[in-house]
């Protein structure tokens, strides 16, 4: 799969802050993604929700994933401003959560892994 035909409407429609001049590298988001398979998987739970469908749903939501009371109280929906800040300092953004990650510290992997993480949604492994 090319995933390097992301163009500037793909950069607008993530909302995600990036360097001057720099879009969203998908294959680098990918490579990004490795760090979060340890817990996560995009069409399976694991020790971490499934990430099939992320995008537009509610925090704390997949049937039968037991997550923290704190997770399923954020009130949170997935978009790519939410996944940004949850990204960049989970326990932070949502205190009690179970997810013990510190977090994507750089502003261009998060914006990689989110532009990843939304074409993915749309791959044949997530239908």
């Amino acid at each position: 799969m090319n995933w390097r035909g992301l163009g500037l409407s793909t950069v607008l429609a993530a909302g995600v802050a990036l360097p001057a001049g720099a879009a969203p590298d998908v294959l680098h988001g990918e490579q990004v993604y490795a760090r979060c398979q340890a817990c996560h998987a995009l069409a399976s739970d694991r020790v971490g929700p499934r990430h099939c469908g992320l995008i537009g749903r509610r925090a704390g939501s997949v049937p039968g994933f037991g997550y923290s009371q704190a997770m399923k109280h954020s009130k949170l929906t997935w978009d790519e401003k939410t996944l940004d800040r949850f990204l960049a300092k989970p326990l932070q953004m949502v205190p009690g959560s179970s997810m013990t990650y510190d977090g994507v510290p750089d502003p261009k992997d998060r914006a990689d892994l989110i532009a990843y993480l939304k074409q993915a949604g749309q791959s044949s492994a997530c239908r």
